[in-house]
């Protein structure tokens, strides 16, 4: 029979639980670019926009809930350029409900007006002061969005100042991101760096014909990582959280006189990896609520789940916290020795979690070629290849050696003796 001091401490507990799901979250960026929620490490996927406030996905589960199986996800909330008043802000009261009991967490983005305020504005200032005050303790916020793409409109940077002062003056718990457009060089947007806590690039590099989003003379699936090296270079290392948005759908194929086309598995595959391997700390996935993008059935759920089913969740299966990737996700770089000989176009990053040692690699497009890594430690013998069972390979003397052909992705988990 419980006793009543037991009976206490777990109705405290309960209470304690209760009030832990009804405060802010605090979102912070760790010195190796990781995003920090309470200070434990995360990896988010993100996605824009996501399913319909109240939709349910093709299996009957709620849709939020179905994508909040991949671990930390967001959605991005578009303002769809409507001013703000009573209209979006029930939009965004009910999403934020949805999405907190469904395990998700929102970023608004509230339009170029609010985000791109001028000195002196004195009105928009005080009604972007409203917003922040409503949603800053909302457990579900995850980010601010700010200005869209920047650069590539020729705005200047300074105009983006009123935004972020203004958030960072009343939110304390919730960073600033802004995605830039595939333009100009790291140089351009070096400019802009003081206005974010979080920097994106967007790069949708499935087209016909290939890379009509591409600015680069790269029009092949490895620009992403020309972009996402991009941003990193403008980041520099000032602190800064970075993100890639990356493809499901996007006006560049639906447009009058293009042609519909879908990353396959394999092209979302390497990208996704290409960019985490240069440096994404988060990745998200733009287009899936695109109506044009929607197969018939699709089109009663109001988001691309058939997209979703084929390629999205097979690869995000592997960015998941049950995955056995996901602490090298969470891991920052290693300064192990270890460098690549054989072909070109390898792209590697290594990181140390746990008793292993993991090895990302994806290789650009050219011919297929073997490689040769050297410089892991002289007691490694074999390395697990996953989500490619039951594939291994040895090492010897700290290197070992693997074939890779164009756009392919090898993930290498080594035990340390």
């Amino acid at each position: 029979m419980r006793t009543l001091r037991t009976i206490c401490l777990m109705l405290a507990g309960l209470c304690l639980a209760a009030m832990a799901a009804d405060r802010p979250i605090h979102v912070a960026i760790a010195d190796g670019g990781q995003f920090l929620i309470d200070g434990k490490a995360v990896f988010p996927i993100g996605f824009t926009t996501g399913p319909p406030t109240g939709a349910k996905a093709p299996n009957g589960n709620n849709g939020f809930a179905e994508l909040a199986k991949n671990g930390f996800v967001f959605f991005q909330w578009l303002s769809r350029q409507k001013p703000w008043g009573p209209e979006p802000q029930a939009e965004v009261d009910a999403l934020m409900q949805e999405a907190d009991r469904n395990g998700v967490k929102i970023a608004p983005s509230l339009g170029n007006a609010l985000t791109g305020i001028l000195p002196g504005a004195e009105q928009k200032t005080s009604q972007l002061e409203t917003i922040v005050q409503r949603y800053k303790d909302n457990p579900a916020l995850f980010l601010w969005k700010g200005y869209d793409e920047p650069q590539w409109g020729k705005i200047p940077p300074k105009n983006l100042k009123v935004f972020y002062d203004t958030v960072h003056r009343i939110d304390r718990n919730h960073p600033v991101w802004i995605t830039q457009a595939p333009r100009g060089t790291a140089a351009d947007l070096v400019p802009y760096v003081p206005f974010y806590d979080v920097g994106a690039i967007d790069i949708y590099a499935i087209s016909y014909p290939p890379g009509l989003h591409s600015a680069k003379p790269n029009k092949s699936l490895s620009v992403v990582g020309d972009y996402t090296n991009q941003i990193r270079e403008a980041n520099d290392d000032k602190h800064k959280g970075l993100m890639m948005t990356l493809q499901i759908c996007f006006s560049g194929v639906i447009k009058p006189g293009k042609t519909l086309r879908f990353p396959t598995f394999p092209e979302q595959r390497y990208m996704s990896y290409q960019a985490i391997i240069d440096g994404a700390r988060a990745l998200l996935y733009f287009g899936g609520g695109l109506e044009q993008c929607l197969s018939e059935e699709d089109r009663s759920y109001g988001w691309n789940w058939r997209f979703y089913r084929r390629v999205l969740e097979p690869l995000l299966e592997e960015f998941r916290p049950q995955s056995p990737l996901y602490p090298a996700l969470l891991a920052s770089n290693s300064s192990m020795p270890v460098h690549v000989t054989g072909g070109q176009g390898l792209e590697f990053t290594v990181r140390e979690a746990e008793n292993y040692i993991y090895v990302l690699a994806a290789k650009r497009e050219g011919e297929t070629a073997q490689f040769t890594f050297s410089g892991l430690p002289q007691g490694i013998r074999d390395g697990e290849v996953l989500f490619e069972p039951p594939r291994h390979v040895k090492a010897q003397a700290g290197k070992f050696t693997d074939w890779f052909s164009p756009n392919e992705v090898h993930v290498y988990r080594f035990r340390r003796s």
